[in-house]
């Protein structure tokens, strides 16, 4: 007999079916006469992560709400991550309740606006939370799944037909393919991740479970994380050389090369050998040694830096 029972999935099920630790996060968007709205949500996650010509992240929300409507208008959005401090998740609470305008809600709103940094340099962004630790500036890739045609509404639903994941999705609700234009971090935030991070260095991040009941929001606050080493699982050298030699029909490689990154996952060999091949057709370079392998990682770090 199974050790579980069967719960009813019902409307909002992440919310009303399951525990389901969710990010919690402010979305700032540009009204139309211009000015700044916010509105909390925990429905955004990573969407191309690799393999396109730009990252995107994927949010999810009701399609007549402000955040919707005003990516629907003018594709410009900034995901702002905020800290757990008990005051400010009572500010998203309250930034979160449906209905509102943007003036009646942003008229006492406690969180500090600033302009982004794609703004400084000259473009039309809403601003961004002052108080968030990092920020993701973005823009809506409309034309995927024929969402270019979707328009602005004072409607509380849209009729169909829907599209399958961008744009307007169902009768109440949307998706949202994000392009990544920009991440900006704090600075103490951005030595951690380019310096190497410790426990230490982890922001104070906020998961929230949803509006778990009629009465409250629940969420939980940060704390400090333990690391786990992962398993390390050495490649044999002619592992790699058998992945090197069938890579390209040019470029080669030495074994002390190929010794510097036996310690990639077999899974991701394929990607690195290209990039260093890559490199190599860029810079003339028909063998690759260990001194060629260190421009190239250098390189990535540099990269990385920036």
């Amino acid at each position: 007999m199974s050790s579980f029972k069967d719960l009813r999935v019902v409307d909002n099920f992440y919310q009303t079916s399951l525990f389901f630790p969710m990010p919690t996060v402010v979305i700032s968007t540009l009204c139309e006469d211009g000015s700044t709205s916010l509105g909390p949500y925990s429905l955004v996650q990573p969407f191309y992560v690799a393999g396109k010509d730009y990252y995107a992240m994927l949010l999810e929300c009701r399609n007549s709400s402000n955040t919707c409507q005003n990516i629907l208008r003018n594709g410009k959005c900034a995901i702002n991550f905020v800290t757990d401090e008990r005051k400010t998740f009572k500010e998203v609470v309250r930034l979160g309740w449906p209905g509102d305008k943007p003036a009646e809600k942003m008229k006492d709103c406690k969180f500090t606006l600033e302009d982004s940094l794609l703004a400084e340099q000259g473009e039309t962004r809403p601003k961004v939370v002052k108080e968030a630790f990092q920020v993701i500036e973005c823009t809506w890739m409309r034309e995927l799944d024929g969402a270019d045609r979707d328009q602005p509404s004072d409607a509380d639903f849209y009729e169909g037909p829907y599209h399958d994941f961008n744009g307007i999705t169902t009768k109440y609700g949307a998706h949202f393919v994000l392009r990544v234009d920009k991440i900006l971090m704090k600075e103490k935030y951005y030595n951690a991740i380019i310096n190497g991070v410790r426990a230490q260095d982890f922001p104070p991040v906020p998961v929230d479970y949803g509006y778990r009941d009629s009465k409250n929001f629940w969420y939980t606050k940060h704390r400090r994380p333990i690391p786990e080493l992962l398993p390390m699982r050495k490649q044999t050298l002619n592992s790699v050389r058998y992945a090197a030699d069938r890579i390209d029909d040019k470029v080669k490689f030495t074994d002390d090369a190929l010794e510097m990154i036996q310690n990639v996952p077999r899974v991701f060999l394929p990607t690195v050998l290209r990039g260093c091949v890559a490199w190599a057709r860029e810079n003339d370079c028909e063998l690759i040694t260990a001194a060629e392998m260190k421009i190239i990682n250098d390189k990535r770090s540099k990269e990385k830096s920036r």
